[in-house]
């Protein structure tokens, strides 16, 4: 059998996008007959402190010399020295959901010293899979080669149809942890212009990555009286999301920035229609026939293509047929491992598919 061990930064079973993407791989590898190991590391990421470093550096020292490691670039990216100290021996393969210099926030210092880091520890792997042709081509920055770059693009699972809008305020929902590269404080904005309007909102993600953002959200939310139709629920069990994208009728991901952007296909699963931004792969990851994109923090546009989907009864139908006809289309995640399984084991020399089979 064959065997691989995926390195990830903290708990294997946190509920980010990220992470879910990682586990599923884990999972479909396993039916595709690969023995896979999870490894999660104790310790700081993505700005590595010594117990991240050892921990590291201990799981890589465990195995076998010939392995097969896929480490995840939230897990490695910060820590060069240490991948270059064992690729020799090992097969390392990266998983980039996006590059860390491209989180929302950092200043100049900060994202340069991301992009030297980053650039050496991708060096150094035998190979690269990405989630995106986005960021395939945003790795060129990086200097990544792109005879060693595997796009798979993460599949999803087609839930039941969203049902349609019943009477009272319309269900939004929004999946995403709380931090500013996720832009909830925009979104919030934006929705206080439209209290006018009947709407209810769920803000659906983690609490605990970034406590002065979640503070200000939540002060956001109490400056503008939305209390009540706001709701910060925390991360929710994938296997009870469905149940969500079933109960909304839109869904709105405000994002600054994303490697690609899973819950758009998880709500195109579900026929939800979308309002997004233009950030990263967002511009690629919507179909235009299943949604409105808008440029990533503008509250105006994002006002105004909410307001568009609240009242605009005939738009809304219009794109909640474009959001059912693309769900038909969509990858599903046993096609996604199975990409997997083959970017594993494909020479080098051949040029990277994604898991559509188009090439890069």
């Amino acid at each position: 059998m064959k065997a691989l061990t995926l390195i990830v930064a903290g708990d294997p079973e946190q509920l980010t996008g990220g992470y879910r993407y990682d586990a599923r791989i884990a999972e479909g590898l396993r039916s595709e007959g690969w023995q896979v190991e999870v490894v999660g590391l104790d310790g700081r990421f993505p700005e590595p402190d010594a117990v991240a470093s050892h921990a590291l550096d201990s799981a890589l020292t465990a195995l076998p010399d010939g392995a097969r490691v896929v480490i995840d670039g939230l897990a490695m990216s910060g820590l060069p020295a240490i991948v270059e100290r064992h690729a020799s021996r090992l097969a390392v393969t990266a998983l980039i959901h996006h590059p860390l210099a491209d989180e929302t926030g950092l200043d100049a210092a900060e994202q340069q010293r991301f992009r030297i880091s980053e650039t050496r520890a991708l060096a150094a792997v035998e190979r690269v899979i990405v989630t995106s042709v986005y960021t395939a081509r945003r790795l060129a920055d990086f200097e990544v080669p792109t005879d060693k770059l595997f796009v798979i693009e993460p599949g999803v699972d087609r839930g039941e149809l969203s049902g349609t809008r019943r009477e009272g305020p319309a269900r939004l929902l929004c999946v995403a942890t709380l931090t500013p590269r996720k832009g909830q404080d925009l979104l919030v904005d934006a929705l206080a212009e439209l209290a006018e309007l009947p709407w209810q909102c769920d803000l659906i993600g983690g609490l605990d990555r970034a406590d002065a953002f979640v503070a200000d959200v939540t002060q956001r939310i109490a400056h503008h009286g939305l209390e009540t139709r706001i709701r910060l629920l925390g991360p929710v069990p994938s296997d009870a999301l469905s149940a969500y994208y079933h109960d909304a009728d839109l869904f709105v991901l405000p994002s600054h920035y994303e490697g690609y952007g899973m819950v758009i296909t998880e709500a195109l699963a579900h026929g939800l229609p979308v309002v997004t931004t233009t950030g990263g792969a967002l511009a690629h990851t919507l179909p235009a026939s299943a949604g409105l994109k808008v440029p990533p923090g503008d509250v105006p546009a994002l006002r105004d293509a909410l307001k568009r989907m609240l009242e605009d009864a005939e738009s809304y139908r219009g794109f909640c047929q474009g959001a059912k006809d693309v769900r038909e289309s969509l990858n599903d995640w046993p096609s996604a491992a199975k990409a997997f399984n083959v970017a594993l084991e494909r020479p080098l020399d051949v040029r990277t598919a994604n898991a559509g089979g188009s090439p890069l």
